[in-house]
């Protein structure tokens, strides 16, 4: 079997622990300390938070979306392939060596996704352009854990408690969406949306794009219209 090979590090804010990009053949993987956070053979829950999201949004001529995380690029790739030609994307990614990694090593996975005109990326905290501007988006994606707490820093809690659902609520325009992705159940957090004012809709995916592997929890939390 071929060895994984560590290509790079990177500091994250907030983290005393490091991400690594590591790779073996044609796969990769990202890590965070010895905690797994994504891998190139794993896109299948990834991608239904963006085509799940863009399906809430087809009455929506010129729909405006802010995605959390950059990754691997799963999310992204799958919302530039359903959505039109007046959709926009603004990709709010925490660590700038991710950056560079989907524009290095990871280009081919990437493809023309980061050259699309539909895309902006922002070296950003999400939860600061969440903040910076009101009923600015249809939807918001976050994929910035592996679930609504903050495993890869501590500030990422500010996301998903009941200030940040609010801010996400007010950054939202009337029927948007609030996306959240997760690696398994988590009842406080639906109930914790509710209370935020949204609709809830609470979907189980596969990790995979086949009919086996793991479960994950997709949140869709609906401002009403």
């Amino acid at each position: 079997m071929i060895p994984w090979k560590q290509i790079d590090t990177a500091g994250v804010p907030g983290s005393e622990v490091e991400l690594r990009l590591m790779q073996r053949g044609d796969e990769f993987s990202m890590k965070l300390g010895q905690n797994e956070l994504m891998n190139s053979r794993l896109s299948g829950s990834e991608e239904a938070l963006a085509t799940l999201a863009c399906r809430r949004l087809e009455a929506v001529k010129a729909p405006h979306l802010l995605i959390g995380g950059l990754g691997m690029g799963f999310t992204l790739r799958a919302a530039l392939a359903v959505l039109g030609p007046k959709a926009r994307i603004t990709v709010a990614e925490l660590v700038p060596a991710v950056v560079v990694w989907a524009r290095g090593p990871m280009a081919e996975l990437f493809g023309d996704s980061l050259k699309d005109p539909r895309t902006t990326i922002r070296e950003s905290d999400v939860m600061e352009v969440i903040r910076s501007r009101a009923a600015a988006y249809d939807a918001i994606l976050l994929d910035v854990d592996n679930g609504p707490e903050g495993l890869i820093r501590k500030a990422n809690d500010a996301l998903y408690d009941s200030g940040g659902l609010r801010a996400s609520y007010r950054a939202l325009r009337p029927g948007g969406v609030l996306a959240v992705w997760s690696s398994g159940p988590h009842p406080k957090f639906s109930k914790r949306l509710r209370d935020a004012g949204f609709e809830v809709n609470e979907v189980g995916v596969r990790a995979t794009t086949k009919r086996s592997g793991a479960h994950h929890i997709i949140w869709f939390a609906t401002k009403p219209a």
